[in-house]
């Protein structure tokens, strides 16, 4: 992005112009700063809540209960094991979230990270915050030897995500996920 300008108009305090009107052109700073990205910190936690009662709302038109959501978001900062959030900051502000679970595959002897509570906000949204994230998680990813792929799973109506997902290089084509869950 450029630097935006903004053109005033005001008296002219030269002897030879004077009382006329004349342009100025004053930078006006209008630039987004750059996302950045990083791991979560209990900081975060209540914008990784919010994110997760906005995102069940919008995806699946469900009203999670918030006690119970705070406490599943807690968990992970209790216990590494069961995952680790990632955040994206825009203008000192925490507008993304996304979580990494593990999933062992005894195939490739190695840990594949499974991105998951993905949740971006709406002003947010297409401005390449998602992109930036997946990649610092990406980068993360490729530098432990351990780990052997990332996955994702989607609502099969939700055609713009899907749409990202295989614009930053991920394939649908393979597996489907089939779940059960306690109701």
């Amino acid at each position: 992005m450029g630097q935006a300008r903004l053109v005033t108009s005001r008296q002219n305090p030269s002897p030879s112009g004077e009382g006329k009107r004349t342009l100025d052109k004053l930078p006006l700073m209008t630039e987004r700063v750059s996302p950045t990205f990083r791991d979560a910190t209990r900081h975060d936690i209540p914008a990784i809540i919010s994110f997760q009662l906005a995102m069940a709302a919008e995806t699946e038109g469900i009203e999670l209960d918030r006690h119970v959501c705070a406490r599943g978001v807690e968990a992970v900062f209790e216990d590494r094991s069961l995952g680790r959030y990632f955040v994206g900051e825009s203008n000192g502000e925490v507008v993304a979230s996304l979580l990494i679970t593990y999933e062992w595959s005894d195939w490739r002897n190695g840990v594949v990270w499974w991105i998951q509570s993905v949740y971006v906000s709406p002003a947010s949204r297409r401005s390449g915050v998602y992109s930036g994230l997946y990649q610092f998680v990406k980068r993360l990813a490729t530098a432990d030897e351990k780990v052997r792929g990332i996955r994702l799973y989607v609502d099969r109506r939700n055609h713009a995500a899907q749409g990202t997902y295989k614009n930053l290089g991920m394939d649908g084509e393979h597996y489907q996920v089939f779940e059960w869950m306690r109701g």
